[in-house]
């Protein structure tokens, strides 16, 4: 199909486009995932609040050491916030989330049964969990509709034309209002991968991309 030109001062990016594209995502990926890994939601949320400023292989190099034997809120509280800080080390700002991570053991433990919530206002009141970490458990743990912008899904958006936006939580807003219904659990996980893999911050693959006929970037590589 030719899509056609917008006319001058009208969004780009239609919803036809938009279906199309995600289509051809789930084409490609029917069953995206997290990259992370992990054995239970706690460790998903211990994994995603380690991540932040880091890349998931350097988490999931440092947790493979620890999660086997202390993967629990029981067994990190136990481990202690100073043999946290050696199996993390590699992690940027190791210190400070190691804190983190323990007090938000404690908080489980005290507050919620050792048991991660199921409860934005609950996540986001745990040290070092902001809105992206909430979305993210949300999404992937608990099967909730949200998305979790970080810098790959806010370039993808916005190199798109997808769903332009100024910051992070308007790009969210608008993901979550432009984004056909069928497609908008797996949405999270399609667009973080298309830009950690094909829509990369400095050279875009636009050659390998499945969706470049229906993109809105004007520099395109060839």
């Amino acid at each position: 199909m030719r899509w056609p030109r917008p006319a001058r001062g009208v969004e780009k990016m239609n919803q036809a486009k938009r279906t199309e594209i995600f289509e051809r995502l789930r084409a490609a990926n029917p069953s995206p995932t997290t990259e992370l890994e992990y054995a239970s939601t706690f460790q998903l949320l211990i994994a995603v609040l380690l991540s932040a400023q880091a890349t998931d292989r350097s988490v999931n190099l440092a947790t493979r050491k620890f999660f086997p034997e202390h993967g629990t809120p029981q067994g990190l509280l136990a481990l202690g916030e100073e043999r946290l800080s050696d199996y993390i080390k590699t992690i940027g700002l190791y210190k400070t989330k190691a804190k983190n991570v323990i007090k938000t053991c404690h908080i489980l433990m005290e507050q919620h049964g050792g048991q991660v919530p199921e409860d934005r206002e609950a996540l986001e009141a745990l040290p070092g969990v902001g809105r992206k970490t909430a979305n993210v458990v949300l999404n992937t743990a608990f099967g909730h509709p949200t998305i979790a912008v970080d810098t790959h899904i806010f370039r993808v958006a916005n190199r798109t034309r997808i769903a332009p936006g100024k910051n992070v939580v308007e790009v969210e807003r608008k993901l979550e209002k432009v984004i056909p219904k069928p497609f908008l659990l797996d949405a999270h996980h399609w667009l973080i991968l298309h830009g950690r893999y094909v829509c990369v911050a400095r050279t875009p693959k636009c050659p390998q991309c499945g969706i470049e006929d229906l993109c809105e970037y004007k520099e395109k590589t060839r």
